[in-house]
């Protein structure tokens, strides 16, 4: 992570900035033309990225159109995102975002993955197998549940 400065790293203060940007280039848009706007701006994070996160990225983003398609692609904190009614269910965090050995798969409060009093929230991927695939299949739909 970046320097400390102010309780936020430097790389903290970008992804402020980054989701304050992602705001104001929606704003004003209203549904198709807000819809297009996101798809685009997830699309776009995902073609950013290299080697082990893109993969992840592209095959997340394959999985949910497939598994969920009523979730819809956007950006959160820059990170590719797909929500519910504007709410993240789930995002893919790069390593590469804050410097760190994994990516995750993250979901959301809005994610229905409750599973008695304690449950996983986020997945370190370090590559895409076959097992990999099934098992963030399996979750991706039962978060859009």
């Amino acid at each position: 992570m970046g320097e400390q400065q102010g309780g936020f790293s430097d790389d903290e203060r970008a992804a402020v900035a980054q989701r304050a940007a992602e705001l104001r280039s929606t704003k004003g848009l209203k549904g198709a033309a807000r819809l297009a706007k996101e798809l685009e701006a997830c699309a776009a994070a995902v073609e950013a990225l290299e080697g082990v996160d893109r993969e992840v990225a592209a095959r997340l983003h394959v999985l949910v159109a497939e598994e969920a398609p009523q979730l819809d692609p956007k950006t959160w904190y820059g990170f590719p995102s797909y929500a519910r009614d504007g709410e993240v269910v789930v995002f893919y965090q790069p390593a590469s975002k804050f410097g760190t050995r994994y990516g995750t798969v993250g979901f959301q409060q809005s994610a229905r993955l409750d599973d008695g009093p304690m449950w996983a929230t986020s997945f370190a991927v370090l590559e895409v197998t076959d097992e990999v695939e099934a098992r963030l299949r399996e979750l991706v739909r039962r978060a859009a549940g």
